[in-house]
């Protein structure tokens, strides 16, 4: 077996069944065809039995803020993987569910046929349940198959109550991880079996065809000039690295020179992988693996041995992001207002009665409809893009906890903004940013202050003189 053992979960416990027609990767979560442990791991077991290899991508839609806007993102990824798979003669069906409950079934009648099923390992949104609720119901071996990030899921035994503690794991334990990566393409070599997916089980389980006749929220739209999918997912990689990283450093912070990465969509949906991202930027720098400093002192520079701009967007892409699938994978609750530390459950509960002098229901701050200019112009970037700048991201949270009735409505209220407008959010890495403003992975912070206690402060008026705003309201309250 080529994939690490540590990535692949048995999700049941019935056995393989090689005398059946095909493996099934049943694909739910990393939705690209390189760099890739799941789809490793079904074409090396396809081989083994010399098998072919047949491929099911679904799309409900009946997911939590299903969205023209989500959908079309994953719709371009389905089209890239499609010519993928055809290319290599693998049978592929993209489905995507007409009506609710049309896809009932489905999974089953693939799994009846198949020697075994490979899913992906994903710690969040409904796909946990969802895994395990078919792994029951399903008569063969089911594995699910961790491509979430450089360090696999299960290489740590605890949450990690801050970066620093995390950061020090990692660089104790991924120069390990890094001597077996992905396959780059896998599909280079495929299994020598060729197939087309399974005929009678397209035509009785038809996909939809139109996305406007579809039982979702038609109110949130697609991005403007933001497609979806492998494609367009290592183009904006390419560009990154080419045009943004070197000022990285310096310029992340900076809402008007929007020097971030644009990543986050495509690790969201699977449309890239962490491996490919780590790869394209320490080749920029003439980095190997050897370079990885072996002192774990949980410091931020240094230890990957690189410039100072690779370094902190490293830090953001695996450090910061890979400490939410941490915490996630072994919290359920990761977006409920127990989940939070001791500390600032503690402080905000003391503080949650205080006085709010300004109020805003959620649609008023859906809408943008507050007094703050540089607050509403967040909010507009983050319903009109499906993103908002890093730095105001952390604001906007901070200021609809002092705008709401208390820290549960105010976590209620982010989560259903992000979740519904933001391209990644439903996310671990985009869960743990928003419990962030509410003290997740931080520490109490003086003086004492009104609704805040002991949760640090931000406000827009620091904001303001710290970082030039001026033409980032012109852009989006101006439009």
């Amino acid at each position: 077996m080529s994939v690490p053992p540590e990535r692949i979960r048995v999700a049941n416990g019935r056995p393989e069944r090689p005398d059946r027609e095909f493996v099934l990767y049943w694909m739910i979560a990393a939705r690209r065809t390189r760099f890739h442990y799941g789809l490793e791991r079904a074409i090396d077991a396809a081989k083994s039995w010399g098998k072919p290899l047949v491929v099911l991508e679904a799309l409900r839609c009946d997911y939590p803020f299903a969205s023209d806007r989500l959908h079309r993102f994953v719709l371009d990824g389905m089209a890239d993987n499609a010519a993928r798979f055809s290319t290599a003669g693998i049978g592929y069906l993209g489905y995507v569910e007409p009506a609710r409950g049309a896809g009932r079934g489905l999974l089953e009648e693939l799994a009846r046929r198949a020697c075994l099923v490979v899913t992906d390992e994903f710690p969040a949104f409904f796909l946990p349940r969802m895994v395990a609720a078919a792994a029951a119901r399903i008569d063969v071996r089911v594995e699910a198959v961790d491509a979430n990030g450089l360090l696999p899921l299960r290489d740590a035994d605890r949450a990690f109550p801050t970066a620093y503690a995390f950061r020090r794991h990692l660089q104790r334990r991924l120069p390990h991880h890094l001597d077996r990566l992905p396959e780059p393409d896998p599909l280079r070599d495929p299994p020598p079996h060729r197939t087309a997916f399974p005929g009678d089980v397209a035509a009785r389980w038809p996909s939809a065809t139109a996305i406007d006749r579809l039982p979702i929220d038609h109110g949130v739209g697609p991005v403007p000039g933001v497609r979806g999918g492998e494609v367009a997912a290592r183009e904006r990689l390419t560009a990154f690295v080419e045009r943004r990283l070197g000022s990285y450093a310096e310029a992340r912070n900076e809402p008007e020179r929007d020097a971030t990465s644009g990543l986050s969509p495509y690790l969201h949906f699977g449309h890239l992988s962490t491996h490919e991202v780590l790869l394209a930027v320490t080749a920029r720098e003439g980095w190997s693996p050897g370079s990885v400093a072996t002192n774990a002192d949980g410091r931020r520079e240094g230890w990957w041995g690189l410039s100072a701009s690779a370094e902190a967007f490293l830090d953001q892409v695996v450090t910061w992001r890979e400490l939410g699938y941490n915490f996630d994978a072994r919290h359920a609750d990761g977006d409920r207002f127990e989940s939070l530390p001791d500390w600032a459950r503690r402080t905000l509960a003391e503080h949650a009665a205080d006085p709010r002098p300004t109020r805003y229901g959620l649609a008023e701050l859906a809408a943008g409809a507050t007094h703050d200019p540089l607050w509403n112009a967040a909010q507009a970037q983050l319903v009109r893009e499906g993103r908002i700048h890093n730095y105001l991201r952390m604001l906007w949270g901070k200021k609809i906890l002092e705008w709401t009735g208390g820290p549960d409505e105010a976590l209620e209220i982010m989560f259903e903004l992000n979740d519904r407008y933001a391209l990644d959010g439903r996310d671990p890495n985009s869960k743990s940013g928003i419990c962030w403003t509410l003290g997740r992975y931080d520490r109490p912070w003086g003086p004492v202050r009104p609704i805040f206690g002991t949760i640090r402060y931000m406000s827009s008026e620091n904001a303001a003189r710290k970082f030039s705003v001026k033409g980032y309201l012109r852009t989006y309250l101006d439009a």
